[in-house]
């Protein structure tokens, strides 16, 4: 065995990290090696190095299981992509176990085990120590999410976080009476934890109270056995609990036989009594919560949920399996088969292009999205990418008109005198594209039956109109002639301006040179009597 002073482990939870780049071996592969002997499970350390390998075979799963339970020991294993399908396999074999992806430098490994924890510190599974012979143990578990489970199921609850309570319920069962007066412990405790709980049997083959029994009484089904210590022994040739039933019409040993599905320990599926052979199934408080089946198997309170309503409202539950309504399906009868939801404006189911799954449009391209189908950010216009198609096709022009037949034969034509003639054009694609001939032509297209696709064009195009030439000519020379008129009055009015200011200049310089011949006459007269004064004097 491990001991735990050859590692130094406390008594405490225990994990194991196995990192590795490769497989693992088993019993039986030793032999290769010519090594025979089976593997004893003591631990044979010598400087911390397993020192019987060339002696002992491998060891078991099994005995592996068992030694690493035993140790409550909770294994990781840390190993490359390469090999995860195989310990992945080898988890499911063994309680407690993780498996986490190794990157080849092994630099996760710290994050890898963190995570691997916490997948395992979410668990709780219990295990039980060996029973004694005629003993048999079942259990039920209430995990969080309210649902009852049993068998191996009852034995765990997963995903469980810290502050979660559960309740595991378990039913001892003895299947007769231990003589050898021992008291029979059982260990229980969940897996990865030191704590436990000690059932200690005790078997009380015989009472005090069997002296003071009534014999025949009508308590034991009519007088069909002695009624002591408040249970009925039965006469020769019933048994039952209330020896209600004839040994000569159930045979003793296989009326819990007849009661058990598929040979399995459990009588009735734990919901009901064996009486005769039969099961009994066991009343609920809620009279409307039942069990049924031959071997009450079957409930009608155990079906899958949607929006916390049993069948999701739309159903009723059969033997745990939901029948739905008419209009629904799903697990939970949660998924509607009404494709309302998912009609387009056209009336089509998913605009043709995908399905309608449980009221929700499914893309078939995904390319489209949207609510129905009706968006496509990377696809051509519909307008112009039928554009050549429709008009070599309705007209006989465009780009496509030399193998318009071989190119453009996809879809049902159907040409209309007008616009004003085309379908609603609320309910399908309306286009308005530019012919050959710059005329504007107007056609609708649509798909049929998620299949067929149809194109209305209206024959009538709407042409622009030629304009009128004389009137522009005309305009034209009008404008010229009454610009050039407005220039020559503009030229007119400025030579007139021109004019007018020298002419004024003129006559200003014209008054200024009369004035400045009067004051040179006076001057010369100022003179010419100075002289003469002067020479008188």
């Amino acid at each position: 065995n491990l001991f735990p002073e050859h590692i130094g482990w406390r008594n405490v939870t225990r994990l194991l990290v196995f990192s590795t780049d490769a497989g693992f071996h088993f019993a039986g592969d030793g032999k290769l090696g010519g090594i025979v002997l089976p593997n004893d499970g003591k631990c044979h350390l010598e400087d911390n190095i397993y020192s019987m390998s060339h002696y002992y075979d491998y060891p078991s799963i099994a005995h592996l299981v068992q030694k690493l339970s035993e140790n409550n020991i909770q294994t990781i294993f840390a190993v490359t992509q390469d090999y995860q399908p195989i310990y992945k396999e080898l988890r499911s074999l063994i309680p407690k176990a993780a498996v986490g992806t190794l990157s080849s430098n092994s630099s996760n490994v710290i994050q890898l085990i963190i995570d691997a924890y916490n997948s395992l510190s979410s668990e709780v599974i219990l295990e039980n120590s060996k029973l004694p012979a005629g003993v048999s143990m079942a259990y039920m578990s209430h995990c969080k999410d309210g649902i009852a489970r049993r068998g191996e199921d009852g034995r765990k609850c997963l995903n469980i976080s810290i502050g979660d309570a559960v309740t595991f319920t378990i039913s001892v069962t003895a299947q007769e009476c231990l003589k050898d007066n021992k008291k029979h412990s059982i260990k229980i405790k969940p897996l990865g934890f030191n704590e436990e709980v000690e059932i200690l049997l005790s078997f009380i083959c015989e009472c005090a109270c069997q002296q003071h029994g009534e014999p025949n009484s009508p308590r034991c089904h009519g007088g069909n056995g002695t009624f002591e210590c408040g249970a009925c022994r039965c006469n020769e040739g019933r048994i039952g609990q209330l020896c209600e039933c004839s040994t000569d019409e159930v045979d003793t040993k296989d009326m819990d036989v007849n009661c058990r599905r598929n040979n399995g320990s459990e009588i009735c599926s734990n919901n009901g009594d064996c009486i005769c052979g039969t099961c009994v199934c066991h009343k609920r408080q809620n009279p409307e919560e039942r069990y049924s089946g031959k071997y009450c198997e079957c409930d009608n309170f155990n079906c899958d949920r949607s929006e916390n309503k049993l069948c999701g409202g739309h159903g009723r539950c059969e033997c745990r399996v939901c029948i739905c309504d008419a209009n629904y399906t799903g697990s939970a009868c949660d998924c509607p088969l009404d494709t309302t939801p998912c009609l387009a404006p056209n009336q089509q189911i998913c605009n043709g292009r995908g399905v309608c799954e449980c009221g929700v449009c499914k893309c078939t391209d995904d390319r489209y999205q949207g609510r129905t189908c009706e968006s496509c950010r990377t696809c051509p216009d519909v307008c112009i990418e039928h554009k050549d198609c429709v008009e070599c096709r309705a007209f006989g022009t465009g780009e496509k008109k030399k193998n318009c037949s071989e190119e453009c034969g996809y879809f049902v034509l159907e040409l209309v005198d007008d616009q004003k003639s085309l379908p609603d054009p609320e309910q399908r694609f309306l286009c308005k594209q530019r012919a050959e001939n710059d005329c504007w032509f107007y056609y609708i297209y649509e798909v049929v039956n998620g299949t067929q696709e149809m194109v209305y064009v209206a024959k009538k195009q709407e042409c622009p109109v030629a304009p009128d030439i004389l009137p522009i000519v005309l305009g034209v020379v009008v404008g010229i002639v009454l610009i050039g008129l407005a220039l020559l009055l503009i030229w007119k009015l400025l030579t007139v301006i021109h004019d007018r200011r020298e002419f004024a200049k003129f006559e200003k310089e014209k008054l200024n040179a009369k004035w400045d011949s009067v004051r040179w006459g006076v001057v010369m007269g100022n003179v010419v009597q100075g002289n003469i004064m002067g020479q008188l004097v």
